[in-house]
């Protein structure tokens, strides 16, 4: 079975040619400034442990008071996690107080905020080192297990990745859980892959069946429901570790309700692609209504677009490679005297700058002293250009950590439309950096929360039209390296003064466009207006 593809497609025809060398001719985005406040902050959360946890070391980012404020949530591997509650005021200082929690657990590898019952409140999926852990959020920042009352079954495995999705007429989510080399293989793990997981909703609707085993499983370490053909059903992007699997390959799994899931192969255009994925981060960044891929590696990164955007029906998962023409290889050190590869983990497509274009942090960090790879391998703060192309800012910006990251996350911590950042640090202290810019964008923040099931959207798209221009978020949980955020999905403006905004329900439904005021916040409601919202004055 085969199918003709149009190979020279491509949205911004500029972005098909362009080179790092030419690159370096275009404008300097605008560079953020970001200034570590880890002390001032009140964090000191140290991600610990050796063997299984040399992959791993994620954070989450939520709300669980209901002020608005992201809390953070940092794993801690042999070392119990740690949860610390937000404290910051709008516009000031982020400040954040350790609270106990119910989460104090050991074993910790990375987390996913995700509210399963649908009663408003969020809960947390703990991945972990044996059994995994779904925390029932009971509101005020307080956790108890359900696993049993909600017939989850944990397993005992090295767990890695997560994502979630609510399948269509369905009231519980289809989580799916990435598990990476067999625990009882420790002197020989070179084709021991653990089976990942697809835990769907029992026939009862208030928990979950049995696990079903997605076979083959290659090493997992970051999964992504996500809408690669806007069919309206989100399929299951699976990123592997090729240093321990044999004969596998990065994955595509067609997930639909009913059915048994089954691999995209190379008769539906799915081409083979082996990489050390890590992480995998989404966002239509050609404006054409399609999400583009960026997969971490050791020394191997991938941008990745459709080949084809046909004119009617659906395209095939047929990717090809941009990095090198977009300057997002991030393969080597950009400062520093390391001349080694580099190993990237988690990556994030977040607007740092608030000029409309989405930009990409990349947490760097060596997997254990590898002698081939980096040691001093800084994080990446890569700004996107008007011609699609990517500046390295990550030391101007002052974000750019010799410590040895893993997991991340950008999120407003202090609510005054500027992103934030977070990282853990394998054997070292948590970090987090506060954005102190005074000369960015305006921007826009929305947060959905649909009354019943899949209160926050998960499948939904937003679309913000400002200048003739159509930016667009899929709403997910997963993706990253083992750390995930639910609350505010941020746009960037530029200097846009007015424009419109909607949101298309994962179920298709779409709402009327909306006009919007640039610098403010606005939650979503299905069928309702969205309403403006203000943080407290004051924190408590």
């Amino acid at each position: 079975m085969t199918r003709p593809f149009a190979f020279s497609f491509c949205a911004l025809a500029a972005f098909c040619s362009m080179s790092p060398a030419l690159a370096q001719n275009q404008q300097t985005p605008t560079i953020p400034t970001f200034v570590e406040v880890t002390d001032a902050a009140d964090i000191d959360s140290v991600f610990e442990g050796e063997w299984e946890y040399m992959v791993g070391g994620g954070v989450a980012v939520f709300d669980c008071d209901d002020d608005g404020f992201p809390d953070i949530f940092l794993a801690g591997g042999t070392a119990p996690a740690r949860f610390y509650r937000n404290k910051s005021a709008q516009g000031g200082n982020l400040t954040f107080s350790p609270h106990e929690s119910g989460l104090e657990i050991e074993a910790v590898s990375g987390a996913y905020p995700i509210d399963i019952d649908g009663d408003g409140i969020v809960d947390l999926v703990l991945l972990r080192v044996g059994e995994n852990i779904v925390m029932r959020g009971l509101g005020n920042c307080r956790f108890e297990n359900a696993n049993s009352q909600w017939a989850f079954d944990g397993g005992d495995a090295w767990s890695s990745a997560f994502a979630a999705i609510w399948e269509h007429g369905a009231d519980w989510p289809t989580i799916a859980i990435g598990n990476y080399i067999d625990r009882n293989e420790p002197m020989f793990p070179w084709g021991s892959c653990t089976d990942n997981w697809l835990h769907r909703p029992d026939e009862t609707g208030s928990g979950f069946a049995p696990p079903l085993a997605l076979t083959p499983s290659y090493c997992t370490l970051s999964m992504l429901f996500t809408d690669w053909d806007r069919s309206g059903t989100p399929s299951l992007r699976v990123s592997n570790d090729r240093e321990y699997y044999r004969g596998g390959q990065e994955q595509l799994w067609r997930i639909e309700a009913g059915q048994a899931p089954r691999l995209y192969d190379e008769n539906d255009g799915w081409q083979q692609l082996r990489i050390w994925g890590m992480g995998i981060a989404s966002y239509d960044l050609d404006f054409n209504s399609y999400p583009d891929y960026f997969l971490t590696s050791m020394t191997d990164n991938r941008l990745q677009v459709l080949t084809e955007i046909p004119e009617n029906g659906l395209p095939w998962p047929t990717y090809r490679d941009v990095a090198y023409a977009r300057g997002v290889t991030a393969h080597r050190p950009y400062t520093g005297d390391e001349v080694r590869p580099s190993t990237a983990w988690h990556a994030q497509f977040e607007d740092v700058n608030n000029d409309g274009l989405a930009d990409l942090f990349i947490a760097k960090g060596n997997v254990w002293e590898m002698p081939d790879f980096a040691i001093e391998d800084p994080n990446n703060l890569l700004l996107q250009r008007e011609d699609g192309s990517f500046f390295e800012a990550g030391d101007h910006a002052g974000v750019a950590s010799f410590l040895t990251a893993r997991g991340g996350a950008l999120a407003d911590f202090n609510l005054n439309g500027q992103l934030d950042l977070v990282v853990v640090n394998r054997h070292d202290r948590a970090q987090i950096w506060q954005n102190t810019s005074t000369d960015l964008g305006n921007w826009l923040q929305i947060r959905l929360a649909q009354p019943g099931p899949n209160r926050n959207g998960i499948g939904a798209w937003i679309e913000v039209e400002r200048n003739g221009v159509t930016m667009r978020r899929e709403v997910f949980a997963g993706g990253g390296h083992v750390s995930g955020q639910a609350g505010w999905w941020h746009f960037g403006l530029g200097d846009t003064q007015s424009g419109r905004m909607r949101v298309i329900w994962p179920d298709g439904y779409e709402d009327s466009w909306q006009d919007f005021s640039p610098n403010s916040f606005y939650t979503y409601s299905r069928d309702s207006a969205a309403a403006p919202w203000l943080p407290e004055p004051l924190k408590k």
